[in-house]
């Protein structure tokens, strides 16, 4: 292995350096999205919509399923518009509730959407 060689790359690659306020900002950030996933989680299944949460928990994340709807659809034994209109309330009461642990945090309604726009910058570093 020609060691001064990979030294030179290794110093001409960029570096970013995590302060630890930013550590503690992704930290805070990925707990605060945990608890409302798990909020979430736990509302389906005290409705009785365990099976349906676990199908559709894929949109959460931003992936796509590596099930086709139909399938799903089949699996769920309903409508493939009805797993698309599932998957779209999902996301919907994940925002809702992602806004409403956000509006804890803050002093007022108004900074909702700023912190919010921190808290994914803050896990997108």
């Amino acid at each position: 292995m020609d060691w001064s060689s990979a030294e030179t790359r290794f110093l001409q690659q960029p570096v970013e350096y995590l302060t630890p306020e930013k550590v503690f900002e992704q930290r805070w950030a990925l707990t605060l999205l945990d608890q409302v996933y798990a909020r979430l989680e736990r509302e389906y299944s005290e409705q009785g919509r365990g099976a349906l949460f676990e199908a559709l928990r894929f949109a959460l994340t931003g992936s796509r399923s590596t099930v086709p709807y139909a399938e799903l659809a089949r699996q769920l034994q309903t409508t493939d518009g009805a797993v698309r209109v599932a998957v779209h309330r999902l996301r919907q009461r994940y925002r809702e509730l992602l806004r409403e642990a956000i509006a804890d945090t803050v002093s007022g309604p108004e900074e909702v959407e700023e912190e919010l726009r921190h808290l994914l910058q803050a896990v997108s570093v």
